[in-house]
């Protein structure tokens, strides 16, 4: 380090991708007033990285350049350095990365950007190491270079910044009016989705593939909708192709981040909690439509990942789980060689484990050939002919064989398990326990999601700004985004379904109230990512934003919406409806460009323009009769219902929300359960058995 320099302060950060770096000989400040400062008083450049805990590629350039003397001491004499942590602040990496894309046609992580000392980008890229390579230039000779033309062409590079800022700001804005939110720019999104479907292994596009749980979702909606089975094909190949390659976790469960090959084989290691809440949702719905046991399999999977790995003892989800243990590693956590299987299996089990997850002399990693990713080669009962065994003693033997190696794999050098509580994924993991819970009657991912739920609003809320976006330790830190906020308001609504407790309402309405005072645009409409009263304003958070894209999360303009809508109907706040038009129309000229990335857009606008299905379930939680009559509710193929269980003393004591409050005190209650099924503003009678609950929510013919 330069002697005048303050040190590396990154010891002390929250951030575990921070205080990773703290011994490195680079005076890495944290985003903030005194990093800016600094650079406006010495009249440097800023060096910029932004990162995340579970980047292999951040790793390697951590330790090759950011950990290499001579580039330390270039970045200390001429630039000022910040590190940021994307999963900790998705604001700033939003914006630099957009930046960044649109300078070099580059983005992703590790990002490398260069600003000016107001924080305005002007040149970046990604992974650079130390020296030139054929295809990187090096970070040495990168560094010097920009040291060198900022000081002799300082005014235009700071001209240059500020028009490079503008145009990425028009990239930004949606600002041609608003336009036809109907039912054909829903149809459009859909149509992209299926022209970009990969019939032979699944998902969309080519390598590398990516989930995309929004867009299976939508596609599982239009199906109920209209029962094209090829939109049931696009969604239950996908799934069977995800689940049986190596994108999914085949021993501890869970899904890796996405697969850089075509046929799902070959992932980059991390797991995180949003692809696995949206996964975990897919594969419960997709079992619910078809009863195909493997769905079933791979969202038990997902669960039993979340409670072994993801979950804090008493309540909350942790962010991630590295993809390496060093930045030598690969996912040597996760993989095996034949010689690592034979020293935990029997011959026979070490046989049907070979066969089943195609254990070969040589594997699938570049880093160590004798390295095999595991997949599903070949169905049991293929190889219960090819070894002359019954089937069910194949699948005894695999059971075995599993057990061992996930026993085996745990005395391994296990990857980093982030456990920042991330406000907005906790809401997506909540919201995906309880439909496990609605699906498959999985009483603990209930009991856990509400845990989480309540401990969020007793830690993470004020009644006057709203969520904060992380939890570290327990305590609360950095002012939530909007994505916090509605996928928070999202989880209290399912919860008020479960539950019937009008708590979770009262909050979600509490909530709501705030994100529009704070983040949403009176003159245009939609909402902003950050609050408007934000003070932290550096470098490119100047630029207002509105996100609109699932990338990789659901787009928060979206989830608003979609809770907007929600909240209209159980409130009867014709503004909250009024405002979700507003957003839905002033996306609506662009969302059929996004296509694929507009998936969780359609689902709102969708959900906006349909008739709502209400279903009410009011009986005693301990009388197997409201049971019944619930699952026959769950278990109904209607798109965009919702199912809402009351107790009685709820309803008599008269504790509900809006519309509610006026119809479900006058039912027909004779001390047995009953069930009140309601279109739009027209109610049915009500029905007091599953069968005619049945009858009554039988889709209609397309």
């Amino acid at each position: 380090m330069s002697p005048e320099s303050p040190g590396n302060e990154l010891a002390q950060a929250a951030s575990a991708y921070l205080r990773s770096a703290a011994h490195q000989p680079i005076d890495w400040r944290e985003w903030g007033d005194a990093a800016f400062a600094q650079a406006r008083q010495q009249d440097k450049p800023i060096l910029l990285d932004i990162g995340a805990v579970w980047c292999h590629w951040c790793h390697v350039m951590d330790r090759e350049s950011y950990e290499n003397a001579e580039v330390a001491r270039i970045i200390n004499e001429s630039f000022i350095p910040v590190k940021v942590d994307r999963d900790e602040r998705p604001d700033i990496d939003a914006r630099y990365q957009t930046a960044v894309s649109a300078l070099t046609g580059q983005g992703g992580w590790p990002l490398t950007a260069f600003l000016t000392p107001d924080g305005q980008p002007f040149y970046g890229g990604t992974y650079f190491p130390p020296d030139d390579r054929a295809d990187r230039p090096g970070m040495k000779r990168l560094l010097e270079a920009i040291a060198h033309n900022y000081r002799a062409h300082r005014e235009q590079i700071h001209d240059s910044a500020a028009k490079i800022a503008e145009a990425v700001s028009q990239a930004e804005r949606f600002e041609e009016g608003p336009g036809a939110a109907n039912e054909d720019v829903v149809k459009a999104i859909g149509e992209n989705i299926g022209d970009m479907f990969d019939a032979q292994y699944g998902g969309f596009g080519q390598a590398p593939k990516f989930p995309h749980p929004s867009a299976l979702d939508l596609l599982l909606d239009a199906y109920l909708q209209t029962h094209q089975e090829r939109l049931l094909t696009i969604v239950t190949t996908t799934l069977e192709h995800m689940g049986r390659g190596g994108v999914y976790d085949q021993i501890g469960g869970g899904f890796h981040r996405y697969s850089v090959d075509e046929r799902w084989i070959v992932p980059h290691f991390e797991k995180m909690s949003y692809d696995n809440a949206g996964l975990l949702g897919n594969y419960l719905r997709a079992y619910q439509l078809t009863g195909n046991e493997f769905f079933r399999e791979i969202a038990q999977g997902i669960l039993s990942f979340v409670e072994n790995v993801l979950s804090h003892p008493e309540a909350g989800f942790y962010a991630s789980q590295d993809a390496d243990y060093s930045p030598d590693d690969d996912g040597d956590y996760f993989t095996w060689t034949q010689d690592e299987l034979h020293a935990v299996l029997d011959e026979r089990e070490a046989r049907v484990a070979a066969l089943y997850y195609q254990i070969d002399p040589q594997g699938e990693m570049y880093h160590n050939p004798a390295k095999n990713v595991l997949f599903i080669d070949q169905p049991l009962d293929a190889i219960a002919a090819r070894l002359q065994l019954g089937e069910a003693e194949v699948a005894a033997i695999l059971g075995r064989a599993r057990q061992k190696m996930f026993d085996a794999r745990a005395k391994r050098p296990t990857p980093f398990v982030d456990k920042t509580i991330y406000v907005g994924w906790n809401g997506m993991m909540i919201s995906a326990l309880l439909e496990a819970y609605r699906v498959l009657d999985v009483e603990g991912a209930r009991d856990r999601a509400l845990a989480t739920l309540n401990m969020l609003v007793a830690k993470a809320y004020d009644p006057s700004k709203g969520m904060f976006h992380s939890l570290v330790d327990g305590a609360p830190r950095i002012e939530g985004l909007l994505e916090d906020q509605v996928f928070i308001i999202a989880a209290l609504l399912d919860a008020f379904e479960v539950t019937g407790t009008r708590f979770y309402f009262d909050r979600a309405l509490e909530l709501m109230e705030i994100t529009l005072r704070r983040f949403w645009d009176g003159e245009a409409g939609g909402f902003f990512d950050t609050a408007q009263d934000l003070t932290d304003r550096h470098g490119s958070l100047t630029m207002q934003r509105k996100p609109f894209q699932d990338s990789p999360t659901p787009a928060a303009n979206a989830v608003a919406a979609l809770v907007l809508d929600r909240l209209d109907g159980l409130a009867d706040r014709e503004d909250f409806g009024a405002k979700a038009e507003a957003t839905l129309a002033l996306f609506a000229p662009k969302a059929v460009q996004y296509g694929l990335f507009a998936a969780t857009y359609g689902l709102a606008l969708i959900h906006h323009l349909r008739v709502p299905v209400d279903i009410v379930v009011v009986g005693r939680a301990a009388d197997e009769r409201t049971s019944d009559l619930l699952r026959a509710a769950y278990q109904a193929r209607r798109a965009g219902k919702h199912v809402f269980a009351f107790d009685p003393r709820v309803v008599h004591e008269r504790e509900l929300p809006g519309g509610f409050a006026a119809t479900l005190p006058d039912l027909p209650f004779d001390g047995g359960p009953v069930a009140l099924v309601c279109e739009g503003s027209t109610c049915h009678p009500p029905v007091q058995t599953p069968a005619a609950l049945r009858e009554l929510l039988a889709p209609a013919p397309a």
